[in-house]
């Protein structure tokens, strides 16, 4: 804190010669960490978020928003830069090093004469360092001195309110700022039964169970301690958006309320299925939202997200220094007074991903490119010999431990894999789901003749327009993006299976197999493994 309150001095001395805008509004980005469509706003049952909600109702709630890729760093990445992973170099990946010829938005503001800051999760995890070494805030300072004592011992001390006002208290009155709140929830772990002991909650609050996970006691328990911690962080929203009124800075504001991905659980965080990209968003300018309460349908995408706060600032996207974004400003849709469709050419977004977590052969990942377009998904899995969430011999490490987690291996270790085959089990080429029809992409539809020109419109459409963006997986290199190095949990693989038991504190124990498995989750043999399991 005394640092930043420093950097403030130092900016003030060191940059009069910014001219003054004093109608330049600020930025605030609210980011969740792993938190779904489970908002009161899309009409969620058991999660009550009334600062969010309130958000959506003064200005606008974005019913198609998503990101580009279902995890922590890249699709942060997407959001700072303006541009899709695979257009990102390294930064396509998960725990890498940052590139340093990428600006962010946050850099730009700051070099335009706005005061910049951030409390709790920044872009993470990875290493942001200059082309120089030196360290890199690509998002602004941190603010994260004030403490609280949190409801459960999973749930972040950083009072995101406290740190936010202490910015705001300190920024210059005649510079604008802006501001991003990265909360740490509801990542995991949590507390087991806080949602029923500290919530309030009941199973029986939950209304549309996912199919792909066994529906027992235990995973909507495990279902309701995320809950929990959505609506701590939604305390929070409400606390900043008074801090904001009561400092008179509400009206000029553009406030974006967000979350990098969906749930922490099986077949959404860290895939490409409709529930892991498709995020909430709610966008509230009071200056410029004249008619509150709209509902956008228009596809938008993290992506949009730069160009639209650099709009916003009246800073020029082509001499700001940043990399060409195929993205474009939501401002249009910010200042219209409509609900539905908007603009008819906001009609698809893409989705996709490459390498995330450590833990296969040669630290290699999963490469999957998608579209979303007419409420269908299209998904094409490059390379279906391998594991798409991680080797099970090495606790599949693209999915956080968890006790659905626990629930679905157990299952199958029990003779039953029907969940374990959905959640981890090997894949087909394509996929292709109808959205409307079925939200939880359990039927593809890809080999179906009835849709067979469908689906050959979106991968033709969707290939096009990687091509157009320069997509090294359309053009044969793919296996560049694999080759950025991990800052950490390099050769994991190879290190566990020559019996030195490296650490992976984001999984359970017993989420590694003993045994060898097919696609289908059948054993074949003991995991030889050098010095004994």
């Amino acid at each position: 804190m005394r640092f930043a309150l420093l950097f403030l001095f130092f900016f003030q001395v060191t940059f009069p010669m910014v001219s003054q805008k004093p109608d330049r509004p600020n930025v605030l980005v609210i980011i969740f960490d792993d938190a779904g469509l489970d908002m009161g706003a899309y009409g969620s049952t058991y999660v009550r978020t009334p600062g969010f909600d309130a958000i959506a109702e003064e200005g606008i709630l974005f019913n198609r928003a998503y990101t580009p890729n279902a995890k922590c760093a890249p699709s942060r990445a997407s959001i700072i830069t303006g541009r899709n992973s695979w257009q990102l170099d390294a930064a396509a990946n998960h725990v890498i090093y940052f590139p340093p010829k990428f600006k962010t938005y946050q850099e730009v503001l700051l070099e335009h004469g706005y005061v910049t800051g951030h409390t709790g999760k920044g872009y993470a995890p990875a290493v942001t360092k200059t082309a120089y070494g030196d360290d890199r805030e690509v998002v602004g300072p941190a603010y994260n001195e004030l403490k609280l004592v949190p409801p459960t011992s999973s749930i972040s001390t950083n009072d995101y309110s406290a740190n936010f006002k202490a910015f705001l208290e300190a920024a210059p009155k005649d510079r604008p700022w802006s501001f991003w709140v990265g909360s740490l929830e509801p990542h995991r772990g949590y507390e087991y039964g806080s949602g029923k002991r500290l919530g309030g909650k009941t199973e029986d609050m939950i209304k549309n169970f996912p199919p792909y996970w066994p529906d027992n006691e235990v995973t909507r328990n495990d279902l309701l301690d995320y809950a929990f911690e959505i609506e701590t962080m939604d305390a929070h929203i409400q606390k900043i958006m008074e801090a904001l009124k009561d400092a008179g800075e509400l009206e000029n504001t553009l406030v974006i309320v967000t979350s990098d991905h969906g749930m922490p659980f099986p077949r959404v965080k860290g895939d490409q299925y409709e529930n892991a990209n498709h995020v909430p968003m709610a966008i509230l300018w009071k200056e410029k939202t004249k008619v509150g309460g709209r509902k956008v349908d228009d596809y938008v995408s993290f992506i949009d997200l730069a160009p639209t706060i650099l709009e916003a600032a009246g800073v020029d996207w082509r001499s700001s220094g940043m990399h060409p974004s195929p993205g474009k400003s939501l401002m249009p849709l910010i200042t219209s007074e409509k609900s539905g469709q908007l603009d008819p050419d906001r009609d698809f977004v893409l989705v996709g991903k490459e390498r995330h977590d450590t833990g296969r052969p040669n630290d290699v990942g999963y490469p999957i490119r998608g579209i979303h377009k007419d409420n269908f998904l299209y998904v094409r899995n490059y390379e279906i010999d391998r594991w798409p969430k991680g080797n099970p011999e090495t606790g599949y490490l693209n999915t956080d431990g968890s006790p659905t987690k626990t629930e679905i291996l157990n299952l199958r270790r029990r003779g039953d894999a029907h969940y374990w085959k959905m959640n981890f089990g090997k894949r087909v080429a394509e996929e292709l789901y109808d959205i409307e029809k079925d939200p939880f992409c359990i039927d593809n539809l890809a080999a179906d003749l009835a849709f067979a020109a469908k689906k050959e419109a979106l991968k033709a459409e969707m290939e096009s327009q990687l091509r157009d963006q320069g997509d090294l997986r359309m053009m044969g290199y793919g296996p560049i993006y694999e080759q950025a190095p991990f800052v950490n949990g390099r050769n994991f693989y190879s290190d566990f299976m020559a019996g030195k038991r490296p650490k992976a504190g984001w999984v359970n124990d017993g989420d590694f197999e003993p045994y060898l498995l097919d696609g289908d989750g059948n054993e074949l043999r003991p995991v030889p493994i050098e010095g004994g399991y």
